[in-house]
């Protein structure tokens, strides 16, 4: 069984057309019925396991979220950019172009990140800092994350 389907309440970004979804059943906090965030089509957001896009976030393109992966607030996520394992993008967040978000990643804030690996282990309590691109400030994203190949 489905676990969302796309409906019919459509936002049109740079001339792409997102549609919102709408949860089918039960899942992982999330209600048969609640409204989740935006889809460019069913390719984006997998119909199994707890993943799930809720807010006013956007995934189009490429893009795919799977696993229990959670994409939420702002976020926008798209080119050929996954987010999967129990990571969370959320914020005014901006995943692109072919970066993995894993593990139990989070990425928050206003970051903006095109390319590389970004995951988290429990081993370590570590906190990276990525520049913000809105104030060239250097924000701590997430906890205990690891870069692994940062830059494509």
């Amino acid at each position: 069984m489905k676990k969302y389907k796309l409906t019919k309440k459509t936002k049109k970004l740079n001339g792409i057309t997102l549609y919102q979804i709408k949860a089918l059943k039960n899942f992982n906090g999330v209600k048969k019925g609640d409204k989740g965030g935006w889809i460019e089509k069913e390719e984006n957001l997998s119909q199994e396991g707890n993943a799930w896009v809720s807010g006013d976030a956007l995934v189009f393109g490429d893009a795919l979220v799977f696993g229990d992966a959670w994409v939420s607030g702002n976020a926008l996520v798209s080119g050929n950019a996954l987010v999967f394992g129990d990571a969370w993008v959320s914020g005014d967040a901006w995943i692109s172009g072919n970066a993995w978000i894993y593990g139990d990643a989070r990425i928050y804030k206003k970051i903006k990140i095109s390319g590389g690996r970004f995951y988290h282990t429990k081993e370590k309590d570590e906190k990276i800092k990525i520049v913000d691109t809105t104030n060239g400030k250097y924000d701590t994203l997430a906890v205990r994350p690891q870069i692994k190949n940062s830059i494509n």
